[in-house]
């Protein structure tokens, strides 16, 4: 990666982890899931760090998503698991990630039927991790899963009253979703959820 890639992408980062904690200061989750889609749409139209190549960009109209449902935006409790073997992800030129798994949520079984197990990204500083792949993936929504969580790119919707926030309709897709030349660390397949998880981002942008 040459420097001015590296700037463009601190910069998109910065730009990514600011409209996150405009979310999170935003008390109207419909408002903010607007606007959230209104700055990654353009992110994906404009900016050189876009997962879209650059013709793509010049036909893209905005990313494709399920309408708002309030009843996705959920909050669990956390809790720690037993030390336990990393799953390694391959990540392209960046080489093996491996993912620690270090806790889950307590709060979705009832909704989803399991809990969602929650990774830490291994190598200096760290990151919290949160895929999902669910009964849509691959049918309306990428194959390969979606992301609730990632602090290493600052998507994180916070806390309410101590609990932590997992609103479904701020999953996104990875940048592979959009092309081969972009690799991504996925939700192991073995934790597939058996429910389908109507909400957040779809396949395809829209036409």
């Amino acid at each position: 990666m040459t420097t001015i890639h590296r700037l463009d992408l601190l910069d998109y980062r910065r730009r990514v982890t600011a409209l996150y904690a405009e979310i999170r200061a935003n008390p109207d989750p419909l408002a903010a899931w607007g606007h959230w889609r209104r700055i990654r749409d353009s992110l994906f139209r404009d900016h050189p760090q876009s997962a879209l190549s650059v013709s793509e960009r010049a036909d893209f109209s905005g990313l494709s998503y399920f309408a708002y449902d309030p009843t996705w935006r959920l909050t669990v409790d956390i809790e720690a698991l037993p030390e336990t073997p990393s799953v390694v992800a391959e990540a392209g030129t960046d080489g093996a990630v491996a993912l620690e798994p270090f806790a889950r949520t307590r709060g979705l079984m009832a909704r989803l039927g399991a809990e969602l197990t929650i990774y830490w990204i291994a190598g200096y500083g760290g990151g919290v991790f949160l895929p999902f792949r669910d009964g849509t993936s691959g049918v309306s929504t990428y194959g390969g899963g979606r992301y609730l969580i990632d602090t290493i790119k600052g998507a994180d919707l916070g806390l309410t009253e101590g609990r932590t926030i997992l609103d479904f309709n701020f999953a996104y897709n990875p940048s592979c979703a959009y092309s081969s030349r972009w690799a991504c660390p996925l939700a192991p397949a073995a934790k597939r959820l058996v429910a389908s998880v109507a909400a957040g981002e779809r396949q395809a942008p829209a036409p």
